[in-house]
């Protein structure tokens, strides 16, 4: 019977390239008080010996722990996870953050955190505990906990911020005002005067960015506003009830922006159920443009998040933060896009 084959530790790596395990910690932790001659022995012995380095490994080198910790909504990601509806945050988040981590010799680690609940400090707690991360990614609606962001101040953990007011610490936003901006622009570009707007979530300061988007270029257009918002919670029955009360109006819209896809979704459904074209009697704009938007009829228009991008740009400013390197100014600002497709049409030539 063939012997098991030993793995390769960085004992190894160190007896064979002549040198102390320090040494080797700092070469892999590309570490820059190591001189050229003394990195190449080592990265010779790595390659050599087929060593793969291991986050104890990397601590070795000091205080850090090379792991990253990303926290998101306990509860809508559990919706989300059951009622498989293509969603896709998590899956971008995860891309994102983890291909940038593995850049740097980071791990990245996800949690998911309850944030309206009273035991949220106490997991919070425990996660650090057992992880001591480098860095904390907090995505909507975490950044607006004070319990939150207040324990990781008191532990010195540095934290990003995604789509949360700027009251100090790191900050990233995908341009959310802007976005509704463009969304509207795009609308009244195609000559809709009547634009509506379904808002999400009181809970999620995007939520209200991306309504002050759409009233301010409503505003500046000169054009009325007036019934033309409802508000959902980002689910698809809360969109049908707020889709279904705009459209029912006597002046109802030529246009509604919705303020994610599930949203959207149900305004498209609610439109076809009264009889009315899509996009011949109504235009439709969603925000996210999860997979899902693809392959209802018709494909939706909808403004893109960058997710992955985002969360990427998290993690480089955790990294930055830890090696005392210069910050750029906050908030870092990671913009979307407008993707066309078939659910947006010139209005009715009656309207």
């Amino acid at each position: 019977m063939a012997r098991r084959r030993q793995s390769v530790t960085i004992k190894h790596v160190a007896a064979d390239a002549g040198v102390s395990l320090q040494t080797v910690s700092r070469v892999i932790n590309n570490e820059a008080n190591v001189r050229p001659e003394m990195k190449e022995r080592v990265q010779a012995s790595i390659d050599k010996l087929g060593y793969v380095p291991s986050i104890a490994a990397q601590r070795m080198s000091g205080s850090r722990s090379y792991l990253i910790l990303a926290l998101n909504d306990r509860e809508r990601t559990i919706a989300d996870w059951r009622a498989r509806e293509g969603s896709d945050w998590i899956d971008q988040m995860l891309l994102g953050g983890m291909l940038k981590c593995a850049e740097y010799g980071y791990r990245l680690i996800f949690e998911l955190v309850d944030t309206r609940s009273d035991h949220v400090e106490r997991e919070l707690k425990g996660a650090i505990a057992a992880l001591q991360p480098d860095g904390v990614i907090l995505t909507p609606p975490h950044g607006e906990n004070k319990l939150i962001t207040g324990l990781l101040d008191k532990h010195k953990i540095p934290y990003v911020k995604i789509g949360a007011r700027q009251n100090g610490g790191l900050s990233i936003t995908m341009g959310d005002d802007k976005l509704a901006r463009m969304a509207t622009e795009y609308l009244i570009g195609k000559g809709h005067k009547r634009v509506g707007f379904i808002a999400g979530s009181r809970e999620y300061v995007i939520s209200q960015w991306r309504k002050e988007g759409w009233l301010e270029t409503m505003q500046e257009h000169g054009l009325d506003t007036d019934g033309l918002c409802e508000r959902g919670d980002f689910s698809f029955d809360s969109g049908v009830e707020a889709a279904r009360a705009l459209l029912e109006r006597r002046n109802r819209p030529t246009a509604i922006i919705a303020g994610n896809d599930q949203m959207a979704m149900a305004t498209n459904r609610v439109a076809h159920e009264m009889g009315l074209k899509v996009p011949g009697d109504l235009s439709i704009v969603s925000f996210d443009n999860t997979p899902v938007v693809r392959f209802v009829q018709p494909p939706l228009t909808a403004i893109d998040q960058p997710i992955a991008e985002t969360v990427s740009r998290a993690v480089e400013l955790l990294i930055t933060a830890q090696r005392g390197e210069e910050l750029p100014p906050m908030p870092v600002v990671v913009e979307g896009s407008l993707v066309e497709r078939e659910s947006v049409a010139a209005p009715p030539r009656s309207a």
